[in-house]
């Protein structure tokens, strides 16, 4: 960025980061949030963690939040989340009738527990 942005309370933007990166296939980037400024001032990404496609060749941008009751302030060179370069699989899906059994089955959101 060439000049710092305020992020208000409940605001969100995404914020340039002047980065570009060229995947190879096979491969994605993942942008998470700094834990000291999900802590410290309520700030984190929106949509964590954030996919860069191997195929994507613009400025990577992060969306970020500000969750909390002040104004955060952003300046240049300041480290706002964190990438994670992962390698992944590209799935084949196959119709079927029915799906094979399981001890769970359909037990969804708390089904098993929590210890």
């Amino acid at each position: 960025i060439d000049e710092s942005i305020t992020l208000n309370p409940m605001e969100r933007r995404i914020i340039p980061t002047g980065l570009y990166i060229a995947l190879p296939p096979g491969y994605e980037a993942q942008v998470r949030p700094r834990s000291g400024l999900a802590l410290k001032h309520g700030i984190t990404v929106l949509n964590s963690p954030g996919t860069i496609d191997a195929d994507y060749r613009g400025e990577i941008g992060v969306l970020l939040i500000n969750l909390s009751t002040e104004p955060f302030v952003i300046t240049e060179g300041e480290r706002i989340a964190q990438m994670v370069i992962a390698r992944h699989e590209q799935g084949q899906f196959e119709v079927v009738e029915q799906l094979d059994q399981t001890e769970r089955g359909e037990g969804g959101y708390g089904h098993t527990g929590v210890k």
